[in-house]
This record gives structure tokens, C-alpha cells and sequence, in this order.
């Protein structure tokens, strides 16, 4: 009986894939989290306030992000998702370029909305193409490999940021980042290509798939991909897809908000120095980031055999773990105690990535991933990241009358109870899974 098996990869080995991707997603975070570390400076000369500062980080950056996500994702799956990728970066880092020309609120917004853009094109094509590279019993661990790129963009452009800013103005370290950024893509391009991806077999008989096995093989490989509307009828008919989306959303509001804010907390309310604050943090997301993602990968993989569930059981348990921890390092008045306190819920914080991420891979037949790795962080990232830095700075705002320089510290403080949503809802998300995964 002849058996479907994945085309063979063509060009570079997996791992150089996987190291290329990483390198991208580096400065995919290295250009969005920039903003985080210049957030001081950039308020003072634009005269800014938080609210202000908080749709930036916020809904400038996700509303086209998350929306365009989408029918890139599609382009991705029926045309070439090496080229989406390459194109996508040369946008975003032409658009982080052109922050550093802003001379108002509205430009720099503009130029954001345009990072948004271009890094659209970039994350569920890459998610699609590791899953065409790695096999299902090693997918959530590549997926976490790759996920580093969060913790280490962040942190480099925490620490670059930050140290350009200090040492020479805030415009220069956009145009740093940004025309970096356009010297990786032709590097890129030459390096990844796509896997060939076959058709769905033929329907009839297991007899009849067998007789036209070998003439099937025989003819050129070519990307067959359902439509946007297909892939998300199926997903919409997941109870799992909707509870992972939502209570990855969920927490993304609360991990996206503190990673945005803390920095301006750290100079508010600890006295911190630009580039002391981003020393920390970017000790913060280098140390707790890094084995935070590397741990959710290892665990999803090990525990996802036994049961599938632990998928998203082991992101739950992380969320209640992690916001107690949270409280305490928030409300502490000790630089290195805080530090101490932050660096667990650091870690647990980015453990959802690769069981989660996975997950969703599982959702759907290979030729539809893209796309639906693009409506998966079209929730995710539209509520998450597009609600979280917006909420958080406008809660700071209007306790301002209240507590004046603290009023960080409590909105902070105040928002940790979105992890336990988002620890419930991928609780109720393990019951569905093992029903809603589709096996390869």
C-alpha cells in the first residue's frame, strides 16, 4: 500500500532555514520593541503623552499587522513564502528608517503603521515554512528556536536602542536598525527556499490511490492551498482554534504591555538612567526570555506525545504561575529584588510559544498553515499587542491624579488579572485539542 511522504527539501538543511528565520524574526522584534526603550525621549521631544505613546506601541503598529497578516498569508501559501518573507523585511526596515525622520505624533504614526505592514508578511510564512521542514514530532521545539527571535530582538533593541539614544539621539537608532534590516533580505533570499508541496491525493479507493501514486509522483510538484474562506470555515468549526486564539490574546495584552512599559517604569519609579533601564530589561528578556521559550518548545514536544492537551495545559500553568511573581516584582522597591522577581515570570511568560504555535500547525493540512498561523495572530495580535500597550498607557494616564509618578506601577498591577483569563481559557482549549488535531 503506498503511503504519502513529504517531498524532499531543496536547497539549504533545515537548520540554516531555521537559523536564517530566527535572524529575520530578530529584527522583527529588534524594529518593534525599539520603541519601548526610546519611549522617554521620543516623549519629550514630540511632547507626547502615555495614551499617545501607547497607540504607537499599540494600534499603530497591529491594526495593518494583524489585518494584512491575512491575505499574505494566502499570497504566502499559493505563490512563494521565502519571497513574502524577503519582501516584508525590506518594507519594515525601510518604514523603522523612516521613523527616525518624524517630527510628530501623526508621522511617526504613519511610519509605524507601516512597519506594521511589512512585518505582516513575515511570521505565519515563516511558521508555515518550518512546519514544512520539521517533522510534527519535532515541530514545537523549531517553533521555539524560532520564537528566541522575540527575547533577542527585544533585547537588542533594548540595549542598542537605548545605548544610541544615551550616547547620540533616538533618530539615529531607527536608521541603524532599519537599513541593517535591508542588508539581510538579498542574504536571506539566497539561503531559504521553499519545500515543493504536493497536492491533496486523489479521492476513490486506497486501490485506486495506489495505482495513481506512481503517476502522481512522476508529475512536477505544485502549491495547493485552500482559500482564505475555506481555511477559516475549517477553524472556525475548532472549538481549540478559538480558546488558544483568545487565551493567547488574553495574556499577549499583559506580556506586550509590560514589555512596552517597563522600561518608562524602571526610569519612573526606580531613577533609572536611559541607559540603566535598558541594561536591565535587556538582561531581563536575554536571561528569562531565552530559556522561557527554549523550556515551552521542549516541554510541548515531550508532554504533547503523551497527551496533546499539554499543548495548551502547559501555557496555563505558566500564566498562573507567572502573575503573582509579576505583582511582586511590580510593587517592589528594590532594583535588583525586582529584578529577581521579574526574571521567572519573564520565562513562564513566553512559554505559550511553541506548544501554542504548534497547535495551531495541527490545526489544518500542510498547505494551508500560512494562512492559518495569519488568523491565529490576527486575534492574537489585534487584541494583544494592539490593545495591551494602548490600555496600559491610558490606565496609567487616568490614575495619574491619583498616584501621580506611581501610576505605571498600578496600572501594571491592575491589568495582571488577563493571565488569569488567558489561563482559563487554554485550560478549556486541552479539552478540545485531542478531537480538533489533524494528524500527518
Amino acid at each position: 500500500m503506498a503511503t504519502a511522504t513529504a517531498p524532499p527539501a531543496t536547497g539549504s538543511s533545515p537548520r540554516t532555514v531555521l537559523a536564517m528565520l530566527l535572524l529575520v524574526y530578530i529584527f522583527n522584534f529588534l524594529d518593534r520593541q525599539i520603541l519601548a526603550i526610546l519611549a522617554v525621549p521620543i516623549q519629550r521631544d514630540l511632547e507626547l503623552s502615555d495614551s499617545q505613546m501607547g497607540l504607537l506601541g499599540g494600534i499603530a503598529f497591529a491594526l495593518l499587522y494583524s489585518t494584512l497578516a491575512v491575505p499574505l498569508g494566502a499570497l504566502a501559501d499559493r505563490t512563494s513564502r521565502s519571497w513574502v518573507i524577503t519582501v516584508s523585511l525590506v518594507v519594515w526596515s525601510g518604514f523603522t528608517a523612516l521613523c527616525g525622520l518624524a517630527n510628530s505624533f501623526w508621522q511617526i504614526f504613519l511610519a509605524r503603521l507601516g512597519v506594521g505592514v511589512g512585518e505582516a508578511g513575515g511570521v505565519a510564512p515563516s511558521y508555515a515554512l518550518i512546519g514544512d521542514y520539521f517533522p510534527s514530532e519535532q515541530r514545537a521545539f523549531a517553533l521555539s528556536v524560532y520564537s528566541l527571535g522575540i527575547p533577542l530582538g527585544s533585547a537588542a533593541g533594548v540595549m542598542a536602542g537605548g545605548y544610541i539614544a544615551a550616547t547620540v539621539d533616538w533618530r539615529l537608532a531607527f536608521f541603524v536598525v532599519g537599513i541593517a534590516g535591508v542588508l539581510v533580505a538579498p542574504v536571506f533570499k539566497l539561503l531559504v527556499h521553499d519545500r515543493p508541496r504536493l497536492a491533496p491525493p486523489p479521492a476513490g479507493s486506497a486501490a485506486d490511490r495506489a495505482d495513481t501514486a506512481p503517476a502522481a509522483a512522476a508529475l512536477p510538484a505544485r502549491p495547493v492551498s485552500p482559500s482564505v474562506r475555506e481555511t477559516a470555515a475549517i477553524l472556525a468549526r475548532k472549538p481549540s482554534f478559538w480558546l488558544l486564539s483568545f487565551g493567547a490574546a488574553s495574556g499577549s495584552m499583559l506580556g506586550y504591555g509590560i514589555a512596552f512599559w517597563l522600561p518608562s517604569l524602571l526610569m519612573r519609579s526606580f531613577g533609572f538612567s536611559l541607559v540603566e533601564a535598558s541594561l536591565f530589561f535587556g538582561a531581563l528578556l536575554l536571561l528569562g526570555g531565552v530559556v522561557g521559550v527554549l523550556a515551552g518548545g521542549w516541554l510541548g514536544d515531550r508532554l504533547g506525545k503523551r497527551d496533546r492537551a499539554f499543548n495548551a495545559w502547559v501555557p496555563a500553568l505558566a500564566y498562573v504561575t507567572a502573575a503573582p511573581l509579576f505583582a511582586l516584582g511590580i510593587s517592589s522597591s528594590s532594583a535588583t529584588f525586582a529584578f529577581l522577581l521579574f526574571l521567572i515570570p519573564q520565562a513562564l511568560a513566553y512559554i505559550w510559544l511553541g506548544p501554542v504555535l504548534s497547535a495551531v500547525q495541527h490545526l489544518v493540512a500542510p498547505p494551508a498553515r500560512s494562512t492559518a498561523s495569519a488568523l491565529f495572530l490576527l486575534i492574537n495580535n489585534l487584541i494583544g499587542l494592539g490593545g495591551g500597550i494602548y490600555a496600559l498607557g491610558a490606565l496609567s494616564e487616568f490614575l495619574q491624579p491619583i498616584y501621580g509618578e506611581e501610576a505605571l506601577r498600578y496600572s501594571m498591577l491592575f491589568a495582571l488579572m488577563l493571565y488569569g483569563l488567558a489561563a482559563l481559557l487554554m485550560a478549556l482549549a486541552g479539552r478540545h485539542l485531542r478531537r480538533d488535531w489533524v494528524a500527518e
